[in-house]
């Protein structure tokens, strides 16, 4: 538990950073959300944050810090205990939404790994598409697939729709082995930064895809 608690600081101090250093482009153009969001289920507690943030106004360069925390109600049952904490510099290639990737996953399941990769983001204000593919070394090769899909249509001048799909896949190059997944599944209500609602998540672990499922309510804020 210690060691997760460590990994899952990472972003956390990106964020408080970012927060305590001024910086004079914050005055020329808002920078996007953060979301923070905790689901309580009937099996475990899972809590997630999203920062992204241009290095200046006009620069190329973006980090990309992901925090994905999950917990068991019963501290005999460890299969579900999970962190997945990538942070990534991306440099952005055109206008079309490419950028590439390098940074490092800690991953409670997997290992700490470095990785490079190719993102692609699509942002509106009712829809959000983020899609990471990249390569991973760690005693090996593997390979991950990483997606963040958001719609949020407006229903009215204060309330909009919420939903999401996310998901990842991680497998070994090599020997073709499936290493970790998810998907988590969201579907609510959003007034301004609050949205809530209810979600899914299924988690696989491991070459047997051993199983565990979340199914409770969400409340998420957008700071």
């Amino acid at each position: 538990m210690k060691s997760l608690l460590k990994l899952i600081s990472v972003p956390f101090t990106i964020l408080l950073t970012h927060f305590l250093v001024p910086t004079s482009s914050l005055a020329q153009a808002p920078p996007p959300p953060i979301p923070a969001e905790i689901m309580f289920g009937h099996e475990r507690l899972d809590f997630q944050l999203i920062m992204k943030r241009d290095f200046s106004p006009e620069s190329k360069f973006s980090l990309v810090a992901i925090s994905i925390f999950s917990q068991n109600y019963d501290r005999n049952n460890t299969l579900g205990n999970s962190i997945v904490a990538p942070v990534q510099v991306t440099y952005k290639l055109g206008n079309k939404g490419f950028a590439l990737a390098a940074g490092a996953e800690a991953n409670s399941k997997v290992g700490f790994m470095p990785l490079a990769g190719l993102q692609h983001v699509f942002a509106s204000r009712e829809i959000l598409a983020l899609t990471f593919v990249n390569l991973l070394s760690n005693q090996g090769a593997d390979g991950q697939l990483f997606g963040i899909y958001e719609y949020k249509p407006r229903l009215n001048n204060t309330w909009s729709i919420y939903s999401r799909v996310q998901f990842m896949y991680i497998q070994g190059i090599s020997e073709t082995l499936h290493k970790r997944s998810f998907l988590y599944l969201r579907a609510g209500l959003k007034k301004g930064p609050l949205g809530f609602g209810i979600g899914a998540n299924w988690d696989a672990y491991g070459p047997m895809k051993e199983a565990a499922q979340n199914f409770g309510i969400f409340t998420r804020w957008e700071f």
